[in-house]
Parts: structure tokens; sequence; C-alpha cells
């Protein structure tokens, strides 16, 4: 929705000087508290943890859970160190700091008092007590503090919308769009302003300006989904339900099959006047935070982003794009525990709830909650046997936990509910293949990865997984080299596309090249049991032995398959045999005859 010069303000809008609290500092790394195991594992500390703590104690646990960004775990420590330190600012700081990023908005906005109380200027502290008297509809109070809150050119936007909407909520339509109008900046916020606006003028029943507004933020961005939907709610109930289902269409072409375009689309062909996309101050001020935090979680700005969507959903708790957005933070700085809270949240009435089930349930798999996510995937498809993505999703947990008969099942689900389309999914014939390989059904998983290669010719992972099948196998030898060649040439620096090289060179024992490619294949990915494995053999056929068992060592401490084990302390032990056969000759008579 922003150009790329947003990245650049994300860095300036750091004026947040507190919010460094969310991500702890390094020095921090004492592991001796009696809370230590409830944040390992995730949970809130419970009174027993914090029982006897010292203030000490109950700061470096909550500097730990900071660094560690579990900031339910930080905020219960801070407090329980402020308990004890009643007077003490830096604990307060925190405390307020780690209460907010946690979502916990009514303790945030006693500390903010606190804290106001003592230092005025706290920008961060006037910003939340601003939006909670929006939330109470004090609306005098609320633009008092939140225009005493942050400046820079995001938060700028911020406090203006905000300001604009306390505005409207008390009764003064005109002073809320005068006063966003003036707003002067870069030129991303000109979307904003004019979105905002037309949301303003569409609740004050002026609905021919807002049209205006809404049409002109549509014309700036017609890929931005809110603007989209938006604008097409309008022209829904002021104009036709043809032109309201156009734009539906025609954001549909540019992102296929979004839940909220998916029901606009259908409701504006059955002839529904679409309500506004916010009915209240509180709700508009939600949206403000929301599309802002949004735009944040992916341009390096997670701390500032975290606040923006716990303050959106404080002031509007079924904001479903809002929790995706903040369980797609939490993803993003690797905490899948947190993200399953959040999804967990979205309403059963939303579109977006079957969106928030498949990654719920792969976050509870990445958590080993995998028999709960492949339940809730299951679900899913019952209730709709074509939902492709949730197929896929179901099928990649199972591929990952070994689970090959049960994948194949699945990928084919996929095949067979997308049999109608005309270029159906490769992935789904590929990731079929790679269970087939794994469960000895050669004959099928062959197939299945040449299909995928006739839907995608180039496809470097599907050459790679064929080449590398066949070199493994001795079949199809020239071709598989070739084919290999064509996926290294694709992707250089991918350490298992190299390997196979390497294999296919060692499999035709020219030992040499299979030197040189498993060595850059071992720079480019040296914790892979199998990659070691297949230096091991390369060393040890020219005669580098000690080099030999030193990978073959390596290889068997990086906890290889298990039925790969034995073959390495096998190898460990007694070495290879003697290369008595021509490799090359005798792999080629099984080429000229059988392959593939």
């Amino acid at each position: 929705m922003l150009p790329v010069r947003f990245n650049r303000v994300v860095a300036a809008t750091f004026a947040f000087a507190s919010l460094a609290v969310l991500s702890g500092h390094a020095s921090a790394q004492t592991r001796t508290n009696p809370g230590e195991e409830s944040r390992q594992s995730g949970t809130y500390p419970t009174s027993r943890d914090l029982l006897g703590l010292t203030v000490s104690g109950s700061y470096l646990a909550a500097r730990h859970a900071s660094v560690d960004r579990d900031a339910a775990a930080a905020s219960a420590f801070y407090l329980s160190a402020l308990r004890s330190d009643p007077k003490n600012s830096e604990l307060l700081d925190r405390a307020f700091i780690s209460s907010l990023a946690d979502g916990d908005i009514p303790e945030a906005v006693k500390l903010a008092e606190r804290i106001l109380a003592v230092d005025k200027n706290n920008r961060v502290a006037r910003l939340v007590t601003g939006v909670h008297a929006l939330k109470q509809k004090q609306y005098a109070l609320a633009q008092q503090n939140i225009n005493q809150s942050v400046r820079g050119p995001i938060t700028d936007l911020i406090a203006t919308l905000l300001s604009g909407w306390a505005s409207y909520g008390a009764g003064n339509t005109q002073a809320a769009v005068a006063n966003i109008d003036k707003l002067a900046g870069p030129e991303w916020y000109p979307i904003f302003k004019d979105l905002h606006t037309g949301l303003i003028l569409e609740l004050a029943n002026k609905q021919k300006e807002a049209g205006v507004r809404l049409e002109r933020a549509y014309k700036l961005d017609d890929s931005a989904l809110r603007v989209s939907d938006a604008y097409a709610r309008w022209l829904s109930r002021n104009k036709d339900d043809a032109a309201a289902a156009a734009v539906y269409e025609a954001f549909d072409k540019k992102l296929a099959r979004h839940p909220l375009v998916v029901e606009g689309i259908r409701e504006t062909k059955a002839g529904k006047k679409l309500p506004p996309l916010v009915d209240s101050a509180q709700q508009g001020a939600a949206e403000t935070l929301y599309g802002i935090g949004a735009s944040l979680t992916r341009r390096g700005g997670e701390d500032l982003a975290l606040v923006y969507l716990q303050l959106a959903l404080y002031l509007n708790p079924n904001h479903s794009l809002a929790l995706l957005s903040l369980a797609d933070l939490y993803e993003t700085v690797k905490k899948p525990q947190m993200a399953v809270k959040v999804y967990e949240r979205v309403p059963a009435s939303s579109p977006m709830k079957r969106n928030a089930q498949i990654q719920l349930a792969t976050d509870l798999d990445s958590i080993d909650r995998t028999d709960e996510g492949i339940k809730i995937l299951k679900t899913v498809i019952t209730d709709d046997p074509k939902d492709l993505e949730a197929i896929m999703a179901l099928g990649n947990i199972e591929r990952a936990r070994k689970k090959f008969a049960d994948c194949e099942k699945t990928y084919t689900l996929g095949i067979d509910a997308s049999a109608n389309e005309t270029k159906p999914n490769w992935l789904f014939y590929y990731f079929r293949g790679i269970c087939g390989e794994r469960s000895k059904q050669w004959a099928n998983a062959e197939k299945d990865l040449k299909k995928a290669l006739e839907l995608q010719p180039e496809q470097a992972h599907v050459l790679n997984y064929l080449g590398y099948s066949w070199i493994d196998q001795g079949i199809n030898l020239t071709e598989a080299m070739t084919m290999i060649k064509r996926a290294v040439d694709q992707r250089p620096d991918d350490g298992y596309i190299v390997d196979s090289l390497g294999w296919a060179y060692f499999r035709i024992a020219d030992y040499d090249n299979a030197v040189k490619q498993l060595e850059r294949a071992i720079d480019l990915k040296p914790e892979d049991p199998t990659i070691n494995d297949h230096l091991g053999d390369a060393y040890w056929r020219v005669g580098r032995t000690l080099e030999a068992k030193f990978q073959w060592s390596h290889a068997r401490d990086l906890k290889p398959d298990p039925e790969e084990l034995p073959k390495i302390e096998a190898k460990l032990r007694d070495g290879l045999p003697e290369d008595t056969s021509n490799a090359a000759s005798a792999d080629k008579k099984k080429e000229d005859g059988k392959g593939g």
C-alpha cells in the first residue's frame, strides 16, 4: 500500500525511544531465576514463579523475557519488581511498555497515568491514554492526549487521523476533515487521508463528499484491500451493484480469492447493500492503527507495529485483519506459540476464520502439537473438500512428519479437487511424488515427478529431485545429469541441488568432480548429514581417508535418518569396499535398458 520510501521512514519512527525495552538487551542473559521453566515453555509466570523473587531477580527475569520477546512474562516480572520498588522510574517505564506489547491495555493505561504524573511529556503514555479516552467516548480528553503524543512522519499521520476520529465522535465532522486535510507530509499520506476522511464523511451521512474521497483513494492505489473494500461498499449503497462488483472483481484479478473480496463479490451480485467499513469513531480509530501497524509489520518496524496492532484490537477486539497481522508479526519474530493464541481469537463469523484455521494448524505443528493441527485441517477440508490451500497445508505437515502414506492420499485429494482447472498445480504432483518415492512406490512417484515437470518444465526442485532419484538408482544418467545441471544453473547457491550434482558425478565414478561439487555443497549447507556423508564417500574414493572418516563422523553426529545411521557406522568401521566395478559402464547399461 505504501511506496518504497516508506521503508526509510520506519527507522526514524523510533523516536519511540522507550520501545527499545521490547527487544531487551543482550547483556541480560541470566537463566537462574525461579520463573525460568515457565518462560522456556512460553507460558505466563504463575504466582509461585514470582513468589520470593528479589527486585533484581524479577528485573533480570524480565530482561531475559524481553530478549525472548515474551511480553507477557516480561510484564509479569516487571510488575513484580515494581511492586517492591514502586518509585523506580525505569521499572515503571519497562512494565508499561511490556504490558502494552502484551496487549494488556487496561494495565498499560494505569501505568501510563503513573508515568504522566512524573513525566507529562512521555509521548507513548500520551498515545495510550488518548486511545483509552477515545474508547471511553471521552473525545476532548482523547484529542488532548493524542495531540501531545509521538511525532515523526508515521506518528504524525497516526495522531492526526486519531484526532480526526475523536473530532467526529464529538460531533464535529467539519473539524475532523479540515484537520486531516491540512496535514502535509510524504507522498504516501494522501491515500490514508482520503480513505479516512471518506469514512468519516460516510458516517456523517455526507455520501456525495464521501464518494469523492473514497474514489480518489481508490485511484491512488486500487491494489489496497481496505481502500477497494471501502469504495465498493460505498458504491453498493450509492450507485449500483454492478459498479461495486466491478471493484471487487478488479481486485480479485490482482490477488485472487481473498476471502473478503470473495464475500464482497457474492453479496454485491446478490444485490446486497453493504454497510460502511466502520460504524463508529472507535472502529475508525482502530482502522487507523491497523492500517499503519500492518504496513510496518513487514518493513522492519515490528516493535512499533506490535503497539499499533494491540491498540487497534483494544478498540475493536474482533478486527479480523488486525488479528491476522498480529499473528503474522509473531510468526515473523519466530513466536508461533503466541501466534496460536491470536489465531484462536478470530471470530467464527469472520470470512477470515478459514485462513486463520489453516495458519493456526501450521503453527500448532511447529510447536509439536501436530495432532491438533491435523484435526483442524481435516475439519476445514470436510467443510470444503475443494479447499486446495487446506489440503496443501495438511499434506505438507504429514510429509514433514514423514507420514508418507498419509500425505500421498492427501495430495491425491488436491489433484482430484483441481481436476477441472486449466492448469493443475504442479506442487501437488511434485509433493505426491516425494511421498511416493519415500514410501518405496517408485513407479507412481516417477509418474508424478514427470507430470510436475510437464506442468513446470524448468522448475529447479523438480529437475533436481527426479534427476537425483535417477542418479541414485543408477538409471537415465545422461538425462539426469543434464537435469541436475539445469537445476544448478538456476539455483547455484542451493546446497541440496549442488549436492545432487556432486553425487551424480560420484555415481558415474568421476570422483574429482564429485569432491569439487560436494565441497561446494558443504560450504552452502554445512549441517546436513546427507551432504557430509556424500563428501566422505567422495574423499574415500580419492584416497583422502582421514578426511572421509571426519565427514562420516560429522554426518553421524548430525542425526541422519535412522535407516542411514548403520550404513554410516559401517563406513566408519570398515571404510568403503574397493571400487572394483566400472561404475560408469555398469550404470550406462542400466540407462540404455530400462530407465524412467
